[in-house]
């Protein structure tokens, strides 16, 4: 399972979302901002912070808690 937090620079949403993601213990993740790729932007726009699940191409948009990532994560 490749898991991916799509965000922006300074964005207080994305920070939070970090967050629930430790406090949800997810091992690992990648990060990668949508700031200066006109796809990403156009695909994602203010809908960040997303996490997809790159294989299967589900997606958990924001807002999300740690029991929702969770059972993003088992599904």
């Amino acid at each position: 399972m490749r898991l991916i937090l799509y965000q922006r620079d300074d964005c207080h949403l994305c920070d939070l979302a970090l967050a629930v993601l430790a406090q949800a213990r997810v091992p690992d993740f990648d990060s990668i901002f949508i700031d200066d790729d006109a796809d990403l932007e156009n695909r994602y726009g203010e809908r960040v912070p997303v996490l997809r699940e790159d294989t299967s191409a589900r997606e958990l948009g924001w807002p999300f808690d740690a029991a929702s990532v969770q059972r993003f994560i088992q599904a």
